[in-house]
């Protein structure tokens, strides 16, 4: 999958970008978050090369499939959501940590139709480019599930695998019923409840 850096270099190239192809690839971000939000990650490749004023064969040499093109776009939602998990592993309650970031990985999860069904197909699929989103997540997840088993607030057969799993479950049924916006948090709250270890 080709990304830029701040100096225009596509990703696995030591060349920079020329500045056409780097202009393409910029207005194919632009159009591809827009058509996202409007109709969801299924939305047609084809009618965001025509917006963005390129044909599809110069989509796909930017974005060889689908979930490269999610990857490149959900990048700063990604940087925004580790850099989160970093202000939130010196919390001083580990398990309220943990839980306000599954919060943020759900909103995140159902600001785009089909997202979290895509992320949880990911979550199997090394091979997948979205994959490449899901292992920092993961192991962001892991430091701030450990803090919080630590502590003695959660039980510790719960893997963040499992969490992960769930919170796009919760995106998901949050996203059949648009309707209630206060279900995903309800989900979450009565998960939550069986993360504790058992009185004994």
């Amino acid at each position: 999958m080709a990304t830029t850096t701040s100096t225009g270099t596509a990703a696995g190239s030591a060349r920079p970008m020329r500045a056409d192809a780097r202009r393409n690839y910029e207005r194919l971000l632009v159009e591809a978050r827009a058509a996202f939000a409007e109709h969801g990650i299924d939305a047609s490749l084809e009618e965001i090369a025509r917006r963005s004023g390129v044909g599809i064969g110069t989509l796909y040499r930017h974005f060889p499939n689908r979930h490269a093109m999610m990857n490149a776009v959900f990048q700063e939602a990604l940087a925004s959501l580790l850099q989160r998990s970093r202000e939130l592993a010196s919390a001083e309650r580990p398990c309220g940590a943990l839980v306000e970031w599954l919060r943020a990985i759900i909103t995140h999860a159902g600001e785009y139709r089909g997202l979290a069904r895509a992320l949880m197909s990911a979550s199997h699929d090394e091979s997948s480019a979205l994959s490449e989103c899901s292992v920092p997540m993961r192991e962001a997840g892991e430091r701030l599930l450990a803090r919080a088993q630590k502590s003695g607030a959660v039980r510790r057969d719960v893997s963040i695998g499992d969490l992960m799993q769930l919170t796009n479950a919760i995106a998901l049924a949050a996203e059949q019923d648009p309707g209630d916006p206060e279900l995903a948090d309800r989900l979450l709250m009565l998960t939550l409840r069986g993360l504790k270890p058992e009185k004994t």
